[in-house]
Parts: C-alpha cells; structure tokens; sequence
C-alpha cells in the first residue's frame, strides 16, 4: 500500500514546489511593479474606471429611470433649459439633448474597456505568432513577415482608420480587429520577433529539435512562453492606442456606435458648445478628462511592467 501511494505523494510535493515557486516570483515582480510608484497610480486610475463601468447597468436596474437615465435616448423632463449644469438629480449635468452626462461617462467606460480588450488581444495573438514564427524559421518567412511588418508600420494608422470608416460600417467589434491586425503584423510583431531570436538559439531549442520536435511544437511550447511577459507589456500599450483612436473617429462621427467618449465630445462640438469652456465645462471635461487619463494610465502600467520584464531595470 505504501508502495502504490508514493508517486501520488511525490506528485502532490511537486505541483507545491512550483506553486511556491511561482508565489515567490509573483511576490518580486509585485515588489518591482510597486518600486514604480506611476504603475500603482495608473492601475488606481483603471480600477475607478471599471468600478465606474461595473456600476452602470446596477444603477440602470435598480436606482435611474431608463426614459431619464438611458445613455441614448433618455431626457431630462426637470430642466427647462438643455443642456442643464450639474445638479443633485444630474452630478455632471445634461449634455444639449438633454441626455445625462454620467451615464454616458459610465455606460462609455464599458465600451473603452472592451475595445482595448479586443485590440490588445488580437495584438499579442498575431504579433507574439510573426515574431516567434519570423525568428525560428528565418529566410524566406522572416523576410516577407518583416515586409509585410515594414508596410504596416509606414502606414498612418489614423489615417487609415478613417478610410476604412468612411468606406464600410465600423463598429467597436470591427475597431479592434483592425487596430489588433494593424499592430500585430505591425511594430508589436517586429519589436517580439527580436525577443524571439534571443530564445532560438538557446541549447533546450536544439535539444527539443533533436529530440524529434516539430516546428509548431517548438515554436508554441518553448519560444512563445518566452515571449509572454514582453507580449503582456505591449498589450497595455496596445489598450492606449485603441481607446485614442476610437476617440478620434467617434469624434469626427465616423464610428456606428452608440455612444462613447469621443461621440460625447462630437456631440458638444456639433451643437456649438465646444469652444465654450467657461459657460458650459461640463460638457467637455467628464469626457475629454477620461479619454487622457485612462490613455494614460495604461501607459503608466505599462512602463511599470517594463520594469519588471526587462531585468537590466530592476533595481538592486
């Protein structure tokens, strides 16, 4: 019987060997991210956006009327005058067709997230797959990935943004596989593909080729890992790009959404309130405050990662 419950006992001592080991490396790089006291307060800044964005559809259910509340088509019966100043019933005010500001703010914050979600995804999926694909295979398929990278990075991407707004109906679905394909096959697929070359040419590649590995075995259980905590950086940088680029085409009503931060502020601007700051601030700031610093908060955690995968910047 002793005989028989050894390798279970083995096995359990194992997997809590690498659970410590991986609490213990957890507890480092949270020490590291913490040095970098800007991360601490970017996250800050992204948690009180998603608490914001969490709370919206509680307080649709259970606190706001729809026909007041609603982001889209609600109206403020209560005020006289649109768009109205902040009061109890409205802490941000009404924006010029009556809708409330902070429901917008709210409801918006849920599409930001989702969006850059999506782009960051779709960015480390393509750009992670061309660079590891780029570096093990080389010749050929490094030169036309690389190419193909070179295109995409001579690009503007706003500008091309806009064509392709202009030209089909894009939604935030279809926003953030655009923003996801032109990143990952982009400078995101060059800047992990030169990480990658750093990992082809260690002996434990040779080894699995040796051993009867094939290319996609190697290429997804041994370079890829390795290429996941620089991918993870990028994907914050990737979520900053997104949320900014959608502000810019919502702003000029390319987007078919139905309502964002960049569409509230194009809303202010089409009613002729956007040069008004003094006499109607709330129209402009709840939003155009938002859009920088939740852009800049994932830029701010991201820098802060940096720190903690790139060991030549931990400190001592």
């Amino acid at each position: 019987m002793d005989v028989q419950r050894a390798p279970r006992s083995v096995d359990h001592s194992l997997w809590r060997t690498r659970l410590g080991l991986a609490a213990d490396r957890l507890r480092e790089n949270w020490a590291a991210f913490v040095r970098a006291r800007v991360g601490v307060i970017g996250l800050a800044v992204i948690i009180f956006y998603a608490l914001l964005a969490a709370a919206h559809p509680v307080l649709m259910s259970t606190v706001w009327d729809e026909s007041i509340y609603d982001p889209v088509v609600g109206y403020s019966f209560d005020e006289t005058r649109q768009p109205a100043p902040p009061s109890l019933r409205h802490p941000l005010g009404t924006d010029p067709l009556g809708r409330d500001i902070l429901s917008q703010l709210m409801f918006s914050a849920r599409s930001e997230f989702m969006l850059g979600l999506l782009a960051a995804v779709v960015t480390v999926c393509i750009g992670t797959m061309v660079g590891a694909a780029a570096a093990y295979f080389g010749g050929i398929v490094d030169t036309i990935l690389m190419r193909l990278a070179d295109i995409m990075i001579m690009m503007p991407g706003i500008s091309v943004l806009i064509v392709l707004s202009a030209l089909i109906g894009v939604e935030h679905l279809e926003l953030g596989l655009i923003i996801g394909v032109l990143s990952g096959f982009g400078g995101t697929g060059v800047v992990l593909k030169s990480q990658a070359l750093s990992v082809v040419v260690k002996p434990y590649i040779q080894a699995a080729r040796v051993a009867g590995g094939g290319p996609l075995h190697i290429i997804l259980v041994h370079v890829v890992p390795n290429l996941l905590p620089l991918s993870f950086l990028y994907m914050m940088f990737t979520v900053t790009s997104a949320i900014f680029s959608e502000a810019v085409l919502s702003f000029l009503g390319l987007l078919d959404i139905r309502m964002s931060w960049g569409l509230m502020i194009h809303t202010t601007e089409s009613a002729g309130y956007l040069t008004q700051v003094t006499e109607a601030w709330w129209l402009i700031f709840p939003a155009s405050l938002s859009i920088t610093l939740l852009c800049s908060s994932f830029y701010l955690v991201g820098r802060s990662l940096d720190e903690v995968v790139n060991p030549r910047l931990r400190r001592a």
